[in-house]
């Protein structure tokens, strides 16, 4: 049985908040590294949006300039070797850093400096070391480093958290289990560029675990409301070395908290691409299958009812909305984007790759 929620108030909001940002001035934001392949589809994002405007684009690769100038017919006066230089030369607000994970310490440090806002492709950092010093340059410049997972923006995702904990329809979480994956970077076609730093061990900070045990891991502290468990242990496995020699390509990472217990399967071994999301409560379950998809079965409601959510507005609907209002201090960050989970997040990714080395449970 499937049920449609109601959206018409949903739609009444869209027209009012349109109407009130087209008399905002678009927050200006730059673009930090071509080398993550998700700028392929942040800057036609851009474009299409009136509350944000592009001020800029750091890169040096030729190779990736060109690339991108070709695709999306971009002028060289949007160009800058540098950070320096583009604070130098433009004022720009925020920044969106589609470098290495390793960079982005590095990107932060520089924007702190000046002031501007930072927002960067999951995960936050390669390592805890890394985490602790964009944490240390945001708490003394007062910015705001937000971080950017495609699952957060899910409807499917944000209608399971109220579900959950607004109207507690499955009662105390018991366990949630998450599988995040495709079939591999290199089967799926991603560019030379993105590969090279994305399956180096230094540059990523490992392979599957960080490129999508991350997460899963943000979506457990969210729901458990910040929680931080108490242990983690982790299988890592390499199943394809010809193809992935120097990091895992598969890993199940299993979190212990006192009252539940979180499972990651992130994988680079998917027959298809996976991101599906399962809770399970006291008295029900709550499953997102896809991201504009619920499966439920509560007390009250003892046959499963798939339930398609309403269209999420405002500042949650996307990054870009929701980076524009946080650079306009309309709001703060909390929850899945928010640096306070995504240290946690961190902290979590490595106990995983301990664990895995170890073979013990790592206790947090």
């Amino acid at each position: 049985m499937k049920k449609l929620l109601p959206v018409l108030v949903g739609f009444t909001f869209v027209a009012c908040n349109s109407l009130a940002q087209d008399a905002k001035p678009p927050v200006r934001i730059a673009i930090v590294g071509l080398a993550h392949d998700h700028a392929m589809g942040f800057i036609p994002r851009i474009r299409g949006q009136q509350d944000v405007q592009l001020a800029g684009i750091v890169e040096t690769n030729q190779v990736l300039i060109a690339r991108y100038s070709k695709r999306f017919d971009l002028s060289s006066n949007l160009f800058y070797p540098s950070l320096e230089e583009l604070f130098a030369r433009t004022n720009v607000q925020a920044v969106a850093t589609f470098t290495s994970t390793f960079d982005h310490a590095r990107v932060v440090k520089a924007c702190a400096a000046h002031g501007v806002d930072v927002m960067m492709e999951k995960p936050l950092a390669v390592n805890m070391k890394h985490a602790r010093a964009i944490q240390a340059a945001a708490k003394k410049s007062g910015i705001q480093v937000i971080v950017n997972y495609e699952t957060s923006w899910y409807p499917g995702n944000q209608a399971a958290y109220t579900m959950v904990h607004d109207e507690h329809q499955i009662g105390a979480i018991c366990k949630i289990v998450f599988h995040d994956g495709h079939g591999g970077p290199k089967e799926i076609g991603c560019s030379t560029n993105f590969l090279a730093w994305l399956t180096d061990p230094i540059l990523n900070g490992g392979g599957a675990i960080n490129d999508f045990g991350c997460y899963g891991a943000d979506l457990a502290t969210w729901l458990m409301d910040g929680e931080k468990p108490i242990s983690v242990f982790a299988v890592a496995q390499h199943l394809k070395p010809d193809v992935y020699p120097k990091v895992e390509d598969d890993a199940t990472i299993v979190l212990t908290y006192p009252k539940a217990q979180a499972i990651l399967e992130p994988s680079w071994n998917w027959p298809f691409n996976h991101k599906d999301m399962e809770v399970y409560g006291q008295t029900g379950y709550v499953f997102v299958p896809q991201p504009n998809l619920l499966r439920v079965q509560t007390a009250k409601n003892p046959n499963e009812t798939e339930i398609v959510p309403p269209p999420v507005t405002g500042a949650n609907a996307d990054p870009l909305s929701y980076l524009a209002a946080v650079v306009r201090r309309e709001i703060k960050p909390t929850g899945l984007a928010s640096l306070e989970v995504n240290m946690i997040v961190v902290e979590i990714l490595d106990a995983a790759h301990e664990s895995a080395r170890t073979g013990k449970q790592i206790k947090l």
